[in-house]
């Protein structure tokens, strides 16, 4: 019999125990604590084991017992295993603190910043367009890009509805979060009058009209609302307000801006908290989006673009340090104090020196002065604009660029040569990666401000919200304010407007007043806007007038009709819609600013012949002299959107005037630049002005 002492007993013991289902049919009479162990070892299955005896049943022991130690090993080793797995996933948990939404915002974001390679960093700084963007998506994980944009007319597709915008832009977060650290993308379109690049979106006035309205609380609805429209279609940042103090409306971009009167423009950046939320108390110059239903909001241009040479775009804007913060900075204070989150550079240069290459303004006062501490983007290709020609040197300029404080690049196709070049500047020590960290941290704090991490795809809930009904009946309400009323009959005793709603007869002229892209203007569908009506949906100033008139008058219609046929079909008035056709930037330059061709004759044909208003659509004031003896009534309707209704509201008077100019209009084109406060200030119709009418219940 086997011979086992001390501790070998309780080791067979437990044995027998833990695997009694194994038997051996020679030991299943044996009972003794001898036989069991053996005969139920799963190592042993063999009938030689009833014949081991003596020496040969001791070595058989010791087998068993060194083999529970080399069990009892793998046990403890798995133990240490576990314990090492799951202390490395605490620990890696608690390491990723960027991705923990319960961090203190500046913890995420240095936190994410050192894990980040010199690759990632230029790529956060690096904005590409949609087009590339679709075209090779690996390029968004090859070179980490940090923002995606859609300029003027860059859409999926003629039409695209929302599910096509929301599928474009989550399938780019997609690829962008499927790289190594997973940061999101943040992609921005121009929302300069509502969602204006969007088909069926709803498109306000443009600037210009809202300055008119001198409503800083309508403005701000108006801004929840572009928000809303923008969120429907997956995107949360728009290049959106321009708080330009435009002072020569010779400028392409002078309808971008509200008002020549930097008070007034101050005021209309009540837009930003509608596009952002209201900023907490306490956080001036700290980038704040309130949620999903909100977009991160961009001021724009910085800094005195509307205050160009004879009013010519990307020009030099020649005044003092003096002038300059006086009148073109303060909308730039109040969007600070509100939380922008990031500020575009003009184009244009202050005093010879290009805003693009300007460390003084855009470092030294914007960011440490005035402690702005979103980020700070370029304009389109604005960097490749410091040389002239422009990209003459494009080194030079990426350098001079990010030096004076520029954050992200908007390229938007040469990303490869900006990539290669800035990374290059960095390995030489010329740009230090100081200044870079500084750009990231800034993005960064604008992506985790505005809650990217946790929510970077478009929010489903939200597409019914592109051209809500609620969302025109606010447009409508804008234009119905916006309206200037600058003459009204040819003796204050004799008033034309309201007009009656019950006529013999009515003419409606102008090339305007049937063209919905001619009302809306630029940056509408496309960059430099369209005519006709089929690029959107909205309602005309003619329909709008055939709905609001009495069924039993007779509308006519006539674009450009001859004096004859104005004589001879005795209308009660006439209503003539003329003014600029579409234009964006350069394009709409403009020394003379005459009313173009037919306008002139149309309003001469028909105002020698019959009572007439003319509805004047433009971005700014035009030459109208030579025909304000003739006209009867004048309203400046600036560029009303999709929503023309609002302007038969008034017509009709269901409301009345109210609207003031936010600019002053001029007598010629020699005067200018004429502003408010110019000594010899001699005006046509003054900053101001606007002539008011009552509603008329029983038309």
């Amino acid at each position: 019999m086997i011979s086992v002492e001390g501790s070998s007993d309780r080791y067979m013991s437990q044995l027998s125990c833990n695997h009694a289902r194994w038997s051996f049919p020679c030991l299943q009479r044996k009972n003794s604590i001898n036989h069991a162990p053996i005969a139920t070892f799963r190592h042993y299955r063999s009938s030689s084991l009833c014949s081991f005896h003596g020496k040969s049943s001791e070595y058989a022991v010791s087998g068993i017992l060194r083999h529970q130690i080399k069990m009892k090993r793998l046990r403890s080793l798995w133990f240490i295993i576990l314990i090492i797995a799951y202390w490395r996933t605490v620990v890696l948990a608690e390491y990723l603190k960027y991705k923990d939404p319960k961090q203190p915002l500046n913890v995420r974001i240095e936190d994410l910043l050192g894990r980040m390679t010199l690759a990632e960093k230029i790529g956060q700084m690096s904005q590409i367009e949609r087009e590339i963007a679709m075209a090779n998506p690996e390029t968004l994980k090859t070179y980490f890009i940090g923002s995606v944009l859609s300029g003027g007319g860059s859409v999926p597709s003629p039409q695209a509805s929302t599910e096509a915008w929301v599928n474009m832009v989550n399938g780019i977060q997609k690829v962008a979060l499927s790289t190594r650290l997973g940061i999101p993308v943040i992609y921005g379109i121009d929302a300069v009058h509502g969602h204006n690049n969007v088909y069926k979106a709803t498109v306000f006035p443009h600037n210009v009209g809202l300055g008119a309205t001198r409503d800083p609380a309508l403005v701000k609805k108006i801004g929840a609302v572009t928000a809303l429209e923008v969120r429907a279609t997956g995107i949360p940042y728009v290049f959106a307000p321009c708080v330009a103090v435009c002072r020569d409306p010779r400028w392409g971009r002078c309808y971008e801006s509200y008002s020549e009167d930097p008070k007034v423009v101050q005021a209309m950046t009540e837009i930003i908290p509608g596009l952002q939320g209201d900023v907490p108390p306490n956080s001036q110059g700290i980038p704040f989006v309130a949620g999903r239903r909100n977009v991160a909001a961009c001021a724009k241009h910085y800094v005195g673009d509307g205050g160009t040479y004879k009013g010519i775009n990307e020009y030099n804007t020649i005044v003092s340090e003096h002038g300059l913060l006086s009148i073109h900075m303060p909308p730039y204070y109040s969007a600070i104090s509100k939380g922008v989150s990031t500020v575009m550079v003009s184009y244009s240069s202050w005093n010879g020196v290009k805003m693009h290459a300007n460390h003084f303004l855009v470092t030294d006062f914007l960011k440490n002065k005035l402690h702005f501490r979103g980020f700070v983007i370029s304009d389109c290709q604005g960097v490749d604009r410091i040389t002239t020609p422009e990209h003459a040197n494009y080194t030079y300029s990426i350098e001079t660029g990010i030096l004076a404080g520029i954050d992200m690049i908007m390229i938007p196709y040469a990303y490869t040569e900006f990539i290669s070049d800035l990374t290059n500047l960095v390995q030489k020590n010329v740009i230090p990666i100081s200044r870079i960290d500084d750009a990231v941290r800034r993005i960064l704090r604008v992506k985790f401000t505005m809650g990217l991490f946790e929510n970077p795809y478009a929010d489903p809930s939200l597409a019914d919200q592109l051209g809500k009904q609620e969302h025109r009946d606010l447009a409508r309400e804008a234009v119905r304010k916006s309206l200037v009323l600058l003459k009204n009959g040819k003796s204050a005793n004799n008033p034309v407007l309201p007009l009656p709603k019950k006529a013999k007869k009515v003419l409606v002229a102008g090339c305007h007043a049937d063209n919905l892209g001619y009302q809306c203007g630029g940056w509408t569908i496309t960059w430099q806007g369209e005519s006709g009506n089929s690029l959107t949906i909205g309602t005309t100033i003619l329909n709008a007038i055939r709905s609001t008139i009495d069924p039993s008058t007779p509308v006519i219609y006539s674009e450009n009709p001859e004096p004859d046929f104005v004589k001879l079909n005795e209308f009660s008035y006439a209503i003539v819609v003329v003014g600029e056709k579409p234009y964006a930037e350069t394009y709409g330059d403009n020394l003379n600013l005459t009313i173009p061709p037919p306008g002139p004759s149309v309003i001469h044909n028909v105002c020698s012949n019959v009572k007439c208003v003319i509805i004047l659509i433009s971005g700014r004031p035009l030459v109208i002299e030579p025909y304000i003896g003739t006209i009867d009534a004048l309203v400046a309707a600036w560029l009303p959107g999709t929503e023309g209704q609002g302007v038969a509201d008034v017509l009709f008077g269901d409301y009345g005037f109210s609207g003031k100019l936010p600019r002053t209009w001029f007598k010629s084109v020699e005067q200018l630049p004429l502003n408010f406060g110019d000594p010899h200030y001699d005006p046509l119709f003054p900053y101001g002005f606007g002539l008011t009418t009552k509603p008329v219940k029983e038309n």
